[in-house]
């Protein structure tokens, strides 16, 4: 039998399995969401490093779809359909690359923060 949800194709666990692993991931964006809102010089997450990682969700909902038609039009899983599965993981690269940047952004804002506290001079 043909699951179009299944990554595999024929493994019904797999399925399960992919979207039992959405919520974890959720509530690592909800915890991270919190540090920025509640925590945000302690811990240094901005909103561009929340988007970047939210921007993830993309990349999954876009390649269901893509496998789904992959796998009723083709027969096949959508690793096996080129101009698809390179449409799906131009939407990861995006991410990575989103989630670079913000990184590299918190980093330079901590950089900056502790050189200004090494240049104010201590009050006794």
């Amino acid at each position: 039998m043909l699951d179009p949800w299944s990554p595999g194709g024929q493994e019904i666990l797999g399925s399960q399995l992919f979207a039992a692993s959405l919520f974890p991931y959720l509530g690592f964006l909800w915890t991270l969401n919190q540090a920025r809102t509640k925590y945000p010089e302690s811990t240094g997450v901005t909103t561009q490093l929340v988007f970047a990682f939210t921007f993830l969700l993309v990349f999954v909902f876009a390649t269901i779809p893509a496998g789904i038609y992959a796998k009723t039009h083709y027969g096949t899983a959508l690793a096996n359909v080129d101009w698809l599965h390179g449409s799906a993981e131009s939407l990861l690269t995006v991410t990575n690359l989103l989630i670079a940047l913000a990184l590299r952004d918190v980093l330079r804002k901590a950089k900056q923060h502790q050189q200004q506290q090494q240049q104010q001079p201590l009050d006794d």
